[in-house]
């Protein structure tokens, strides 16, 4: 049965509610990447249009979890955003599959290679993103396609940023107000929410994002299956979670069996080796002689 949806808005992180702000409102979409991915001042994205999101390799275990939008800008380049309820490390090898496909796609289009346009992918993780030994307060993750020995050396091309927002912290990139709205927007605004900040009220696109995020704007079938996104996230994490406990009490089971194996082993060599008879050894340990002998 489906809960009921209380509050006055709905929690933008949500498929449904993440791509109708971010799906199907150029200047919102345009407004969040300009704010968080690495641009150069003189290389904002002055207007984008929406592309068909490409078929990607069922993954029953993540169904329901990765929500994505796809769009180019008025230069050639695309951008991928992409929110993840779960971070696994299957989703790293999706994002980096997906930004690769873009590439390749736009690259049979164009009848020469230097036309070839960047592609920056945008991952926004709600929880447990894990990328080699970020710091404890790291939230904001830039890759490119570095020197090994010069990182200062970048081939442009492809730029991967990864945001964990659940480390986000407003105090941490205060000079980029825009960015930090729009963090705040994703990370305090939910069913939950009974007042909402000053600031994003004043600013007119975290202002416009919430007038769409509002309950009363949703009809009854949406909430049905806003509802429903939820419920099936829960199914996801018990699924995970049981699989990783049968994993781990799998493997305990194998090395306490491997374990008594060894010291079983031990104990016939040593009374080999003490000169005990085969027979006496084999009642002992129950090992066969082929056993013992192969000690």
């Amino acid at each position: 049965m489906t809960q009921s949806v209380r509050g006055k808005y709905l929690n933008p992180k949500a498929d449904l509610t993440f791509k109708l702000v971010f799906g199907e409102h150029p200047d919102l979409v345009m407004s969040l990447l300009n704010a968080l991915l690495p641009l150069d001042a003189d290389g904002q994205i002055e207007s984008v249009e929406y592309l068909t999101p490409e078929m990607v390799p069922d993954n029953p275990a993540k169904k329901n979890s990765i929500v994505d939008v796809r769009c180019k800008d008025a230069q050639g380049r695309q951008f991928i955003v992409e929110m993840q309820m779960y971070w696994s490390d299957s989703f790293r090898r999706r994002v980096i599959l997906n930004a690769a496909k873009a590439v390749v796609r736009e690259a049979t289009r164009a009848e020469d290679y230097n036309l070839v346009q960047p592609v920056y992918s945008l991952s926004l993780v709600n929880e447990g993103l894990s990328l080699g030994d970020a710091g404890p307060d790291e939230f904001y993750h830039d890759y490119a396609i570095v020197n090994v020995e010069h990182s200062d050396r970048i081939i442009e091309g492809l730029r991967f940023v990864f945001v964990d927002l659940k480390k986000f912290k407003p105090k941490t990139i205060a000079e980029r107000k825009m960015a930090v709205l729009w963090l705040r927007f994703l990370t305090e605004i939910d069913e939950t929410t009974q007042e909402v900040p000053a600031e994003l009220l004043e600013n007119a696109d975290t202002r416009k994002a919430l007038e769409i995020v509002e309950r009363s704007a949703f009809t009854d079938g949406q909430l049905m299956a806003y509802s429903d996104f939820w419920m099936s996230l829960v199914d996801e994490r018990v699924i995970a979670e049981d699989a990783l406990q049968k994993g781990l009490a799998q493997g305990i089971a194998q090395g306490i069996a491997q374990g008594l194996a060894q010291g079983i082993a031990q104990v016939a060599r040593n009374l080999k080796a003490a000169g005990m008879n085969i027979e006496d050894i084999i009642n002992m340990t129950g090992l066969t002689k082929e056993q013992i002998n192969s000690l």
